[in-house]
């Protein structure tokens, strides 16, 4: 008991520093080439926060892309959520804890407050338990209440680790070549009814998936 609680004491001081440490000396070794970033200097330029989503599978390399941008994200609040929000929170970026299951409304909310201070808000597209690459509406309702554009990005690597995980979590190898990739952004209607939220829901989920494979295929690879 006394070893588990002092693991539970440390480890919450010990990851985020190390995972700074060792992301930004791999990182820097890897060759990043990034595609249509026009779209995302597009929504920087107008001095307005705007919604950025991505894959959960890319978050170990998405949650070091801020660009200069004051972020806001959506973490689980599961056990692991706390240490991402704590490295997260390391980095700069405020967090909101929540899921579809446990407290995502208070997270919205949360969210909603980050976004009229100005902060850019990061999503998670597939949530923290998935499924998989498919779409959750929590993105395109924000982007509805606020009237503020959805832009998604997505990445692939020459050379990669995928761990067993429900999305493959995948982390670059040292000296690879990696393709980022945005999207155009997408305009949300006001006040969306169900219908509404699950077409823009499924464009959204389109161009996540189109970005997913163009990011893999630039290295001749189907899916990681």
């Amino acid at each position: 008991m006394a070893v588990k609680n002092l693991k539970q004491r440390l480890l919450p001081a010990m990851v985020p520093p190390t995972y700074r440490l060792i992301t930004g000396l791999l990182f820097a070794s890897c060759r990043v080439k990034i595609h249509n970033f026009e779209f995302y200097i597009d929504c920087v330029k107008t001095g307005k926060p705007f919604i950025l989503v991505f894959w959960h599978y890319g978050l170990l390399f998405d949650m070091t892309r801020n660009a200069g941008v004051e972020f806001a994200a959506m973490v689980s609040a599961s056990r692991d959520g706390e240490l991402i929000s704590r490295t997260l929170n390391s980095m700069g970026i405020a967090t909101v804890r929540g899921s579809r299951n446990k407290g995502g409304t208070a997270a919205m909310k949360g969210l909603l407050r980050y976004l009229k201070q100005g902060k850019t808000a990061a999503l998670v597209a597939d949530g923290s338990q998935g499924p998989a690459r498919i779409m959750q509406p929590g993105a395109i309702l924000l982007a509805s209440r606020t009237g503020l554009p959805i832009i998604a990005m997505g990445w692939g690597a020459s050379r990669y680790r995928a761990f067993n995980s429900w999305d493959r979590t995948a982390l670059p190898l040292p000296f690879a070549r990696i393709g980022l990739w945005y999207s155009e952004s997408l305009q949300v209607p006001p006040r969306l009814d169900n219908a509404g939220i699950e077409k823009y829901r499924l464009i959204m989920e389109k161009r996540l998936n189109e970005l997913y494979y163009e990011s893999w295929g630039e290295f001749g690879i189907k899916e990681h």
